[in-house]
């Protein structure tokens, strides 16, 4: 994971971007792991968790409609929580998660290791869905993870 937040700190500082994040069954632990890394006040603006729906909508101005028609673990409103961090803040990039890490919480349609993905950046919004497996805790981890994973996959090679 620190080789994953080491580079994601070089991209970022030399593109002189800063990152937001906006978590919900991670519950902070992405904003942990950036921050971890000393100096990350170049690169990281800050981080909202947003556990309720009611801090989806009060922090990052997540239409609650839209989590009654789609729910909380849902692309739309991952979309919608990636947005808000950027519109938000000074941030030119950020990440949102919002899935369901268990034990309990899951269904048929969104079983417990859902997780939604989205990513904004420089105005340009990405999602994805991943079923992570193991307990609680592991699929916290895998989260964090995947979504800084996929956030330095997706960021542009730095001009020079």
């Amino acid at each position: 994971m620190s080789d994953v937040i080491t580079q994601l700190a070089a991209r970022l500082t030399s593109l002189q971007w800063m990152m937001a994040t906006a978590e919900s069954c991670t519950g902070g632990l992405m904003a942990a792991r950036c921050t971890d890394l000393a100096g990350s006040s170049r690169w990281f603006e800050r981080g909202f968790v947003t556990y309720s729906n009611a801090a989806k909508t009060e922090l990052l101005g997540v239409n609650p409609d839209l989590i009654s028609a789609e729910g909380a673990v849902s692309e739309a409103v991952a979309r919608a929580m990636a947005l808000g961090a950027v519109y938000r803040t000074p941030a030119k990039v950020s990440i949102a998660v919002t899935g369901i890490a268990g034990p309990d919480g899951g269904s048929a349609d969104k079983p417990v290791g859902t997780v939604w993905f989205a990513w904004c950046i420089d105005g340009q919004v990405s999602a994805q869905i991943q079923r992570l497996d193991g307990d609680r805790s592991s699929i916290r981890a895998a989260a964090v993870h995947w979504g800084l994973q996929g956030l330095l996959q997706r960021l542009p090679s730095p001009l020079g």
